[in-house]
């Protein structure tokens, strides 16, 4: 027991050391020798977890996907409506972008790696996107007129955004940026008695 908590808790460190030096150099550039160096173990140790770099890698992202899809999950009030469950989660994301490095890696090694179907982040993130406006639409949320697929492009290009720019300046991560941009979404999405109850700061927990 203690030698499979000892091996767990490696491995643990390993998955959060890679994600800090992909993070950091790029996948391309990153080697197993920072990683060793950064998680404190012999290449050995790591070798025994993972067979090579890119295994690594692929793990990082399916931790990372594990992650995503918490934030999606989180409860939140019944009587919400899909437009403040959209806004609420993307402070969420940000939130958990600017705290979260396995999370942030995630999402940037989408666009240096190959993946197999379902695995990509930013393209779960734009289907879960596309599916709450999708049923914000249908319970009538949406201003006449205005496309739930029009708005998901919107949001997602708009948060995309905002996780490449947070990699680099955690302001953009920000609960204030965030905000800004619903601030100028909302009144062109939500119809004028759902927009009096919108709160573009998020009322979710963080």
């Amino acid at each position: 027991m203690v030698k499979q908590e000892r091996a767990a808790r490696t491995r643990e460190t390993l998955i959060r050391s890679a994600a800090e030096v992909f993070g950091r150099e790029g996948f391309s550039r990153a080697s197993l020798t920072a990683i060793c160096a950064r998680a404190g173990v012999s290449a050995g140790a790591l070798h025994f977890h993972f067979e090579s770099k890119a295994a690594l890698a692929d793990v990082v992202e399916a931790e990372a996907l594990s992650r995503l899809r918490a934030v999606i999950r989180a409860d939140f009030p019944a009587e919400a409506s899909h437009v403040q469950l959209l806004v609420d989660t993307t402070h969420r994301l940000a939130d958990a972008l600017c705290r979260d490095v396995v999370l942030r890696t995630g999402f940037s090694l989408g666009c240096e790696l190959p993946h197999p179907a379902g695995t990509d982040l930013r393209d779960h993130w734009r289907d879960w996107v596309e599916q709450e406006l999708v049923q914000a639409e249908a319970a009538g949320e949406l201003r006449p007129g205005v496309a739930a697929r029009d708005v998901a492009t919107t949001v997602t290009a708009a948060t995309v955004g905002l996780e490449v720019l947070g990699a680099r300046d955690a302001e953009w991560l920000s609960e204030g940026a965030v905000s800004r941009i619903w601030r100028v979404l909302l009144p062109s999405v939500a119809p004028d008695p759902l927009l009096a109850r919108l709160d573009a700061g998020g009322t979710g927990p963080r």
